[in-house]
């Protein structure tokens, strides 16, 4: 005959009459299992997640926002803007902020009816967006860290919630960076143009506005770039399922391309401080260290690379650049800046081959180094090439320069002095994409063939459970 004991869940558990290592039949073996009934089972426990909800979301864009705003505002001091009449500093600073994330600022003005003038400025303070971008980049991906796999509809809430208030931040940046300033001929050294200003009552305008559906449109095209990027480059961030796969190409590259790019600030930025510690000029070399340090070097890189921009120097405009450069813009029509005419005025700008080639190596070896060690050296030459001509288009979209003004009185206006002026320096894109790829070629070859003896990422454990 069978006996059965029960449990506090009532479940008939058979008992056979047969002992066991610990005694005879009913020892500690039916005891151990009338225990079973006694444990409570905890529900196994989930990893805590950082909440990402509205205002972590408020939290990310108010911090990006003020990064940008402290950078803007403190090289646009440097600079002397803040000696502008009418108290139009702060629209200034919301002005090169709208510039820094993509959105259009235009410039007007206003001279009356027997006067004319023209103004227009396309130019990025790549040193306001790349604070941003980092900023923002480090707040959206904070509250994912320590995650291996997120799904889709989880990161798409959570970028949704910061691109909505973000969308908020730019109208009212928009909406803020608008103001007008009145000039007196006499102030631009014009002494001939302020007599017949004074004698036709004459008092030209120059203000600036936002044009307000290309600002949120490209701010928000901006900030989801930012994003995406942010996904890309750090290891640490998780991506949806179905895109894992993806990380062992694409991950490495957008990693060795960013820090490759800000290597390049580093340098600048040190040369900069040496040139203002030596040579005087403090305050124009903070300004452009806090606004434009970004379009110095990011050129300088796709100059190394052989490259070529056309450009045009003419008036008082004047860029936060070397002198050598300004020598081959000023009093052509267009000129070529490249190696060979860069050279042609100072030697050292040879250099710049060396220092691509040895910064281009390096970010080709860190990307192998962070590629899984089946991926061939071929292999490596290809991601290096693709993520290099990627970035040097980007350079090329993001650095090119356009200013121009003009004012003239009567039909005078060529009398000297300030009155007139053209600036502009854009690239030839595709040459310098074919010359990107050639070097990512052989850089990532060489790359993938440096870092083969060595021991990759997550090697240590796939040849222990080998």
């Amino acid at each position: 005959m069978r006996h059965f004991a029960t449990v506090p869940f009532s479940v008939p558990i058979p008992r056979r009459p047969q002992a066991d290592a610990y005694g005879p039949s009913g020892g500690r073996t039916a005891q151990a299992l009338l225990s079973v009934g006694r444990v409570s089972v905890a529900p196994p426990s989930r990893p805590a997640v950082a909440a990402h909800g509205w205002v972590q979301a408020l939290a990310v864009v108010l911090a990006g926002l003020l990064a940008m705003a402290v950078v803007a505002a403190l090289g646009l001091w440097a600079a002397g803007a803040a000696d502008l009449p009418d108290g139009a500093f702060p629209r200034v600073v919301a002005a090169t902020v709208v510039t820094a994330v993509g959105g259009t600022v235009e410039l007007s003005g206003n001279a009356g009816g027997l006067a004319e003038s023209d103004a227009g400025l396309t130019v990025i303070p790549l040193s306001v967006t790349l604070t941003g971008a980092l900023v923002l980049a480090a707040g959206f991906l904070w509250p994912l860290r320590h995650r291996a796999v997120a799904g889709a509809r989880e990161l798409a809430g959570w970028a949704a919630r910061i691109a909505a208030l973000w969308l908020v931040a730019l109208l009212v940046l928009a909406f803020t960076a608008r103001q007008t300033f009145t000039l007196s001929l006499r102030d631009l050294g014009q002494d001939v143009l302020g007599d017949l200003g004074d004698l036709f009552g004459i008092s030209p305008e120059i203000g600036f506005t936002t044009d307000v559906v290309a600002t949120v449109f490209f701010g928000l095209l901006w900030l989801a770039g930012v994003l995406v990027l942010a996904l890309l480059v750090s290891r640490g961030a998780p991506l949806p399922g179905r895109l894992l796969r993806f990380q062992e190409s694409v991950r490495p590259a957008a990693y060795a391309m960013v820090v490759l790019l800000l290597v390049y600030v580093g340098l600048g930025v040190v040369i900069g401080l040496v040139v203002a510690a030596t040579r005087g000029h403090a305050a124009e070399t903070f300004a452009v260290i806090l606004l434009g340090m970004p379009n110095l070097v990011w050129f300088a890189l796709t100059i190394g690379l052989g490259a070529t921009w056309n450009g045009r120097v003419d008036g008082p405009f004047g860029l936060p650049m070397p002198h050598v450069l300004d020598e081959v813009l000023r009093g052509k029509e267009v000129a070529e800046v490249n190696l060979g005419t860069l050279a042609e005025q100072d030697g050292r700008v040879w250099w710049l081959i060396v220092v691509d080639a040895v910064l281009l190596l390096a970010a080709a070896f860190v990307m192998a180094r962070r590629s899984p060690t089946r991926i061939r050296a071929w292999q490596h030459a290809v991601h290096m090439a693709v993520a290099l001509a990627l970035t040097v288009l980007m350079i090329c979209l993001v650095g090119r320069i356009s200013a121009h003004y003009g004012l003239s009185v009567l039909g005078i206006g060529d009398l000297g002095g300030d009155l007139a002026g053209e600036l502009f320096l854009k690239p030839e894109v595709w040459g310098a994409f074919g010359l990107a790829l050639l070097w990512g070629l052989v850089t990532g070859f060489l790359g993938g063939l440096l870092a083969r003896p060595l021991r990759h990422r997550g090697e240590v454990a796939a040849r222990t459970e080998g």
